[in-house]
Protein backbone atom coordinates (compact mmCIF):
# COMPACT_ATOMS: atom_id res chain seq x y z
CA UNK A 1 0.00 0.00 0.00
CA UNK A 2 1.72 3.51 -1.00
CA UNK A 3 -0.56 5.94 1.01
CA UNK A 4 -1.24 9.41 0.03
CA UNK A 5 2.27 11.99 1.14
CA UNK A 6 0.88 14.55 3.12
CA UNK A 7 2.19 17.03 5.47
CA UNK A 8 2.78 15.77 9.20
CA UNK A 9 -0.02 17.37 11.10
CA UNK A 10 -0.12 18.20 14.79
CA UNK A 11 -3.56 19.17 16.33
CA UNK A 12 -3.13 20.33 19.72
CA UNK A 13 -6.49 20.24 21.63
CA UNK A 14 -4.40 22.90 23.66
CA UNK A 15 -4.39 24.44 26.76
CA UNK A 16 -7.98 24.93 27.45
CA UNK A 17 -11.29 23.85 26.23
CA UNK A 18 -12.07 27.58 25.82
CA UNK A 19 -9.73 28.36 22.74
CA UNK A 20 -8.74 25.02 21.85
CA UNK A 21 -12.12 23.52 20.54
CA UNK A 22 -13.33 26.48 18.79
CA UNK A 23 -15.07 23.86 15.83
CA UNK A 24 -17.29 22.59 18.47
CA UNK A 25 -21.03 23.37 17.29
CA UNK A 26 -21.89 23.45 21.28
CA UNK A 27 -19.44 24.66 24.01
CA UNK A 28 -17.74 22.12 26.07
CA UNK A 29 -17.72 21.58 30.04
CA UNK A 30 -15.17 23.99 30.93
CA UNK A 31 -11.77 21.45 32.22
CA UNK A 32 -10.28 22.32 35.48
CA UNK A 33 -6.65 24.69 35.40
CA UNK A 34 -5.25 21.88 36.29
CA UNK A 35 -6.86 19.11 33.38
CA UNK A 36 -5.64 19.34 30.07
CA UNK A 37 -6.58 17.58 26.39
CA UNK A 38 -3.79 17.43 24.06
CA UNK A 39 -4.55 15.15 20.30
CA UNK A 40 -1.04 14.75 18.45
CA UNK A 41 -2.47 13.27 15.06
CA UNK A 42 0.30 11.42 12.44
CA UNK A 43 0.26 11.94 8.69
CA UNK A 44 -1.46 9.73 6.05
CA UNK A 45 2.25 7.49 6.55
CA UNK A 46 0.74 7.12 9.87
CA UNK A 47 -2.94 6.44 9.13
CA UNK A 48 -3.82 10.04 10.20
CA UNK A 49 -3.85 8.48 13.95
CA UNK A 50 -4.44 10.01 16.81
CA UNK A 51 -3.06 9.93 20.08
CA UNK A 52 -5.21 11.46 22.88
CA UNK A 53 -3.40 12.88 26.00
CA UNK A 54 -4.84 14.12 28.83
CA UNK A 55 -3.04 15.72 31.83
CA UNK A 56 -4.45 16.35 35.14
CA UNK A 57 -2.10 17.90 36.58
CA UNK A 58 0.25 15.33 38.28
CA UNK A 59 0.13 12.85 35.66
CA UNK A 60 -0.53 11.90 31.66
CA UNK A 61 -2.51 8.89 30.67
CA UNK A 62 -2.45 7.98 27.17
CA UNK A 63 -4.92 7.06 24.56
CA UNK A 64 -3.68 4.51 21.63
CA UNK A 65 0.23 4.23 20.69
CA UNK A 66 0.28 5.20 16.76
CA UNK A 67 1.40 2.94 14.13
CA UNK A 68 4.71 2.67 14.59
CA UNK A 69 7.60 3.61 17.04
CA UNK A 70 9.11 6.29 15.26
CA UNK A 71 5.53 8.08 15.24
CA UNK A 72 5.12 6.62 18.92
CA UNK A 73 8.35 8.70 19.52
CA UNK A 74 6.89 11.51 17.57
CA UNK A 75 3.99 11.98 20.05
CA UNK A 76 5.95 12.01 22.77
CA UNK A 77 7.92 14.78 21.75
CA UNK A 78 4.37 16.31 20.97
CA UNK A 79 3.50 16.27 24.54
CA UNK A 80 6.95 16.95 26.42
CA UNK A 81 6.33 20.60 24.27
CA UNK A 82 3.12 20.88 26.61
CA UNK A 83 3.71 19.47 29.87
CA UNK A 84 6.54 17.95 32.45
CA UNK A 85 4.10 15.40 34.34
CA UNK A 86 4.99 12.31 34.37
CA UNK A 87 3.32 9.41 31.88
CA UNK A 88 1.89 6.42 33.54
CA UNK A 89 -0.83 5.09 31.38
CA UNK A 90 -1.13 4.17 28.05
CA UNK A 91 -4.73 2.85 27.09
CA UNK A 92 -5.17 0.66 23.67
CA UNK A 93 -8.85 1.31 22.44
CA UNK A 94 -8.75 -1.56 19.74
CA UNK A 95 -6.99 -4.41 18.27
CA UNK A 96 -5.59 -1.93 14.83
CA UNK A 97 -1.35 -1.83 14.38
CA UNK A 98 -2.11 1.95 14.80
CA UNK A 99 -3.15 1.40 18.31
CA UNK A 100 -0.63 -0.61 19.28
CA UNK A 101 2.62 -1.25 17.04
CA UNK A 102 3.98 1.89 19.44
CA UNK A 103 3.48 0.24 22.81
CA UNK A 104 7.27 -0.28 23.66
CA UNK A 105 8.16 3.60 23.37
CA UNK A 106 4.95 4.41 25.54
CA UNK A 107 6.69 1.49 28.17
CA UNK A 108 10.40 3.01 27.86
CA UNK A 109 8.81 6.43 28.96
CA UNK A 110 6.94 5.38 32.10
CA UNK A 111 3.59 4.08 30.62
CA UNK A 112 2.04 0.86 32.13
CA UNK A 113 -0.51 0.02 28.92
CA UNK A 114 -4.14 -1.25 29.65
CA UNK A 115 -6.13 -2.83 27.08
CA UNK A 116 -9.50 -5.43 27.65
CA UNK A 117 -8.39 -9.14 27.79
CA UNK A 118 -10.52 -9.45 24.34
CA UNK A 119 -8.03 -6.97 22.56
CA UNK A 120 -5.12 -8.61 23.96
CA UNK A 121 -6.23 -11.94 22.69
CA UNK A 122 -7.14 -10.21 18.93
CA UNK A 123 -3.93 -9.08 18.57
CA UNK A 124 -1.15 -11.78 17.77
CA UNK A 125 -3.80 -12.20 14.53
CA UNK A 126 -3.81 -8.93 13.79
CA UNK A 127 -0.53 -8.42 14.27
CA UNK A 128 0.51 -11.30 11.98
CA UNK A 129 -2.23 -10.70 9.30
CA UNK A 130 -1.20 -6.81 8.93
CA UNK A 131 2.70 -7.62 9.12
CA UNK A 132 1.65 -10.20 6.28
CA UNK A 133 0.48 -7.27 4.31
CA UNK A 134 2.66 -4.33 4.84
CA UNK A 135 5.58 -6.74 4.00
CA UNK A 136 5.19 -9.12 1.60
CA UNK A 137 2.56 -7.01 -0.76
CA UNK A 138 2.85 -3.33 0.03
CA UNK A 139 6.39 -3.74 0.73
CA UNK A 140 6.25 -0.76 3.21
CA UNK A 141 8.61 -2.61 5.40
CA UNK A 142 11.17 -5.41 5.41
CA UNK A 143 10.45 -8.66 8.38
CA UNK A 144 12.90 -7.00 9.86
CA UNK A 145 11.47 -3.58 10.02
CA UNK A 146 8.28 -4.54 10.72
CA UNK A 147 6.82 -3.12 14.47
CA UNK A 148 7.06 -6.16 16.45
CA UNK A 149 4.15 -7.19 18.64
CA UNK A 150 4.68 -5.43 22.17
CA UNK A 151 2.81 -6.41 25.72
CA UNK A 152 -0.12 -5.92 27.48
CA UNK A 153 0.90 -4.82 31.39
CA UNK A 154 -3.10 -4.74 32.77
CA UNK A 155 -6.10 -5.95 31.14
CA UNK A 156 -9.56 -6.13 32.05
CA UNK A 157 -12.79 -7.98 31.31
CA UNK A 158 -16.16 -5.45 30.88
CA UNK A 159 -15.53 -2.45 33.13
CA UNK A 160 -12.52 -1.37 34.75
CA UNK A 161 -11.79 2.00 36.60
CA UNK A 162 -8.27 3.68 36.26
CA UNK A 163 -7.02 5.07 39.62
CA UNK A 164 -5.56 8.21 39.17
CA UNK A 165 -2.91 9.81 41.67
CA UNK A 166 -5.38 12.47 42.44
CA UNK A 167 -7.95 9.81 43.37
CA UNK A 168 -10.34 10.32 40.18
CA UNK A 169 -10.90 7.91 37.73
CA UNK A 170 -10.93 7.13 34.61
CA UNK A 171 -13.19 4.76 33.51
CA UNK A 172 -12.58 2.19 30.38
CA UNK A 173 -15.89 0.75 29.20
CA UNK A 174 -15.30 -2.52 27.02
CA UNK A 175 -18.66 -2.73 24.84
CA UNK A 176 -20.20 -5.95 24.01
CA UNK A 177 -20.46 -5.99 20.84
CA UNK A 178 -18.01 -5.70 17.58
CA UNK A 179 -17.43 -2.04 16.18
CA UNK A 180 -14.94 -1.25 13.71
CA UNK A 181 -12.95 -4.07 15.09
CA UNK A 182 -13.87 -6.98 17.04
CA UNK A 183 -13.07 -5.43 20.50
CA UNK A 184 -13.51 -1.98 21.28
CA UNK A 185 -13.19 -0.09 24.50
CA UNK A 186 -13.80 3.48 25.04
CA UNK A 187 -12.75 5.89 27.90
CA UNK A 188 -14.46 8.21 29.88
CA UNK A 189 -12.82 11.26 31.49
CA UNK A 190 -15.94 12.21 33.36
CA UNK A 191 -14.30 15.56 35.15
CA UNK A 192 -13.34 16.75 31.37
CA UNK A 193 -16.19 15.74 30.04
CA UNK A 194 -14.50 13.68 27.37
CA UNK A 195 -15.20 10.16 25.63
CA UNK A 196 -12.23 8.94 24.04
CA UNK A 197 -13.66 6.20 21.19
CA UNK A 198 -10.87 5.90 19.14
CA UNK A 199 -12.14 4.60 15.49
CA UNK A 200 -15.57 4.16 15.91
CA UNK A 201 -16.03 7.89 15.31
CA UNK A 202 -14.18 9.51 12.34
CA UNK A 203 -16.38 13.14 12.36
CA UNK A 204 -16.03 14.58 9.01
CA UNK A 205 -13.80 12.16 8.14
CA UNK A 206 -14.27 8.52 5.63
CA UNK A 207 -14.39 5.82 8.17
CA UNK A 208 -11.82 2.49 8.19
CA UNK A 209 -14.65 0.00 6.66
CA UNK A 210 -12.15 -3.01 7.00
CA UNK A 211 -13.74 -4.95 10.07
CA UNK A 212 -12.12 -6.66 12.30
CA UNK A 213 -9.29 -9.29 11.62
CA UNK A 214 -11.03 -12.92 12.63
CA UNK A 215 -9.68 -15.82 11.77
CA UNK A 216 -7.22 -14.48 9.38
CA UNK A 217 -10.10 -12.59 7.34
CA UNK A 218 -11.80 -9.28 7.85
CA UNK A 219 -14.88 -9.25 9.53
CA UNK A 220 -16.88 -6.09 8.89
CA UNK A 221 -20.16 -5.77 11.37
CA UNK A 222 -21.61 -2.13 10.25
CA UNK A 223 -24.72 -3.49 12.19
CA UNK A 224 -23.19 -4.04 15.48
CA UNK A 225 -21.15 -0.92 15.06
CA UNK A 226 -24.22 1.19 14.56
CA UNK A 227 -25.51 -0.52 17.79
CA UNK A 228 -22.61 -0.02 19.73
CA UNK A 229 -23.14 4.05 18.62
CA UNK A 230 -26.40 4.14 19.96
CA UNK A 231 -25.94 1.81 23.31
CA UNK A 232 -23.23 4.82 23.77
CA UNK A 233 -25.52 7.95 22.94
CA UNK A 234 -27.59 6.43 25.49
CA UNK A 235 -25.08 6.40 28.19
CA UNK A 236 -23.73 9.26 27.68
CA UNK A 237 -26.61 11.23 26.22
CA UNK A 238 -27.42 12.83 29.33
CA UNK A 239 -23.93 14.04 29.99
CA UNK A 240 -23.32 14.79 26.27
CA UNK A 241 -19.71 14.91 25.92
CA UNK A 242 -16.89 15.43 23.97
CA UNK A 243 -16.09 12.68 21.67
CA UNK A 244 -12.45 12.44 20.39
CA UNK A 245 -12.16 10.12 17.69
CA UNK A 246 -9.82 7.96 15.98
CA UNK A 247 -9.75 10.92 13.48
CA UNK A 248 -11.21 14.09 12.42
CA UNK A 249 -13.19 16.66 14.98
CA UNK A 250 -13.56 16.35 18.47
CA UNK A 251 -17.76 17.39 18.98
CA UNK A 252 -20.09 17.28 21.53
CA UNK A 253 -21.49 13.24 21.30
CA UNK A 254 -25.19 14.59 20.28
CA UNK A 255 -23.64 15.23 16.99
CA UNK A 256 -20.68 12.86 16.33
CA UNK A 257 -22.66 9.86 17.01
CA UNK A 258 -26.13 10.58 14.62
CA UNK A 259 -23.45 11.68 12.02
CA UNK A 260 -21.19 8.69 12.03
CA UNK A 261 -24.33 6.26 12.37
CA UNK A 262 -25.91 8.30 9.12
CA UNK A 263 -22.42 7.73 7.48
CA UNK A 264 -21.95 3.84 8.61
CA UNK A 265 -25.86 3.29 6.81
CA UNK A 266 -24.91 5.48 3.59
CA UNK A 267 -21.54 3.69 3.03
CA UNK A 268 -23.11 0.16 3.32
CA UNK A 269 -26.04 0.73 1.40
CA UNK A 270 -23.57 2.19 -1.10
CA UNK A 271 -20.58 -0.86 -1.31
CA UNK A 272 -23.94 -3.25 -1.58
CA UNK A 273 -25.52 -1.68 -4.21
CA UNK A 274 -21.93 -1.81 -5.81
CA UNK A 275 -20.92 -5.19 -5.47
CA UNK A 276 -25.22 -6.34 -6.49
CA UNK A 277 -24.40 -4.33 -9.58
CA UNK A 278 -21.31 -6.34 -10.45
CA UNK A 279 -23.24 -9.91 -10.63
CA UNK A 280 -20.60 -12.47 -11.92
CA UNK A 281 -18.10 -9.76 -11.95
CA UNK A 282 -17.77 -9.17 -8.47
CA UNK A 283 -15.30 -12.18 -8.50
CA UNK A 284 -12.73 -9.20 -9.39
CA UNK A 285 -13.28 -7.62 -5.67
CA UNK A 286 -10.60 -10.15 -5.40
CA UNK A 287 -8.78 -10.25 -8.11
CA UNK A 288 -6.07 -8.33 -10.03
CA UNK A 289 -8.95 -5.39 -10.97
CA UNK A 290 -9.80 -4.72 -7.64
CA UNK A 291 -8.22 -1.59 -6.92
CA UNK A 292 -9.98 -0.27 -9.94
CA UNK A 293 -13.42 -1.14 -7.97
CA UNK A 294 -12.52 0.24 -4.45
CA UNK A 295 -11.11 3.38 -6.16
CA UNK A 296 -14.91 4.18 -7.94
CA UNK A 297 -16.49 3.11 -4.59
CA UNK A 298 -14.41 5.85 -3.11
CA UNK A 299 -15.13 8.41 -5.42
CA UNK A 300 -19.04 7.58 -5.29
CA UNK A 301 -18.74 8.00 -0.96
CA UNK A 302 -16.56 11.63 -1.88
CA UNK A 303 -19.72 12.11 -3.64
CA UNK A 304 -21.97 11.64 -1.33
CA UNK A 305 -19.71 13.56 1.79
CA UNK A 306 -18.40 15.89 -0.01
CA UNK A 307 -17.18 17.78 2.88
CA UNK A 308 -15.28 14.81 4.66
CA UNK A 309 -11.63 14.28 4.48
CA UNK A 310 -8.96 11.67 4.43
CA UNK A 311 -10.92 9.23 1.63
CA UNK A 312 -7.94 7.43 0.94
CA UNK A 313 -9.25 5.38 4.45
CA UNK A 314 -11.95 4.21 1.88
CA UNK A 315 -9.79 3.15 -0.73
CA UNK A 316 -8.14 1.13 1.27
CA UNK A 317 -10.40 -0.41 3.94
CA UNK A 318 -13.41 -1.00 2.14
CA UNK A 319 -12.46 -4.12 0.60
CA UNK A 320 -13.41 -5.97 3.91
CA UNK A 321 -16.84 -4.65 3.24
CA UNK A 322 -16.93 -5.04 -0.49
CA UNK A 323 -15.99 -8.83 0.37
CA UNK A 324 -18.13 -9.77 2.82
CA UNK A 325 -21.46 -8.73 0.56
Amino acid sequence: MKLQKATGIVTLLAASWGCALSNLESPPTSLSNAEKIYVYESDSNGFNTKTVFYDNGQEVVAVDAQFTPELAEKSLAFLREKTTSPLTYLIITHPNPDKFNGISVFQQNGAKVVASRETVKAMPGVHSYKKYYFVNIAKMFTEETYPSLGTVDLTFDGKFDLVLKNQKKISLIELNKPGVSSSQTVVSIASANALIVGDLVHHKAHAWLEGGIVNGKPTPTISSWIQSLENLSQTFGRENPIVFGGRGDAVALNIALPEQIAYLKSADKTVETYVKNLGDRRIELSGPNAAGHFEKIQKELETQFPNYSLSYMTLYGVYGLALSK
